[in-house]
């Protein structure tokens, strides 16, 4: 793969740590000097918030544009699937977070859970973009796999 579409591979990655990102409210306010984290994922959350449907509009072109595009180098196709997947696995956890967690309000419990969400989601978003820069398929488990049989 040319030098070149390695990074781009590695922007895919924005899309989940939008997501990732508000789960590190509570980490944010212990340690103020983390929010600089959140700055990459302006350009996202912009799309996401500003343009109705703009999360639906962002998966729908990077699926079909890069995903299911035989032009597309497969290097580049496997790390946008694998951050679309992420993505998704975050959505649902936020999901849960809603409907699961909600009663407790903002209890210790809820604050470590998120805490360790963001902060597995921080480790496997730098773990896809080093991946994705080295010219290399990150080997995430379980999502790893599912991308694989859907390329």
């Amino acid at each position: 793969m040319s030098p070149w579409l390695r990074p781009l591979a590695a922007l895919a990655y924005l899309l989940p740590w939008a997501d990732a990102v508000g789960f590190g409210a509570a980490l944010f306010r212990v340690i103020p000097s983390l929010q600089w984290l959140a700055l990459p994922t302006l350009p996202v959350v912009l799309i996401e918030k500003g343009v109705p449907f703009g999360g639906f509009i962002l998966f729908l072109v990077l699926f079909l544009a890069v995903v299911r595009n035989a032009r597309v180098p497969q290097l580049v196709r496997f790390h946008v699937l694998q951050a679309i997947l992420l993505d998704i696995l975050l959505i649902v956890i936020g999901l849960a977070f809603q409907v699961l967690l909600r009663p407790l309000g903002d209890s210790v419990v809820v604050r470590t859970l998120a805490n360790t969400v963001f902060l597995a989601a921080l480790l496997a978003v730098l773990y896809g973009v080093i991946e994705a820069v080295r010219g290399r398929e990150g080997d995430l488990p379980g999502i790893s796999q599912a991308v694989r049989m859907q390329l």
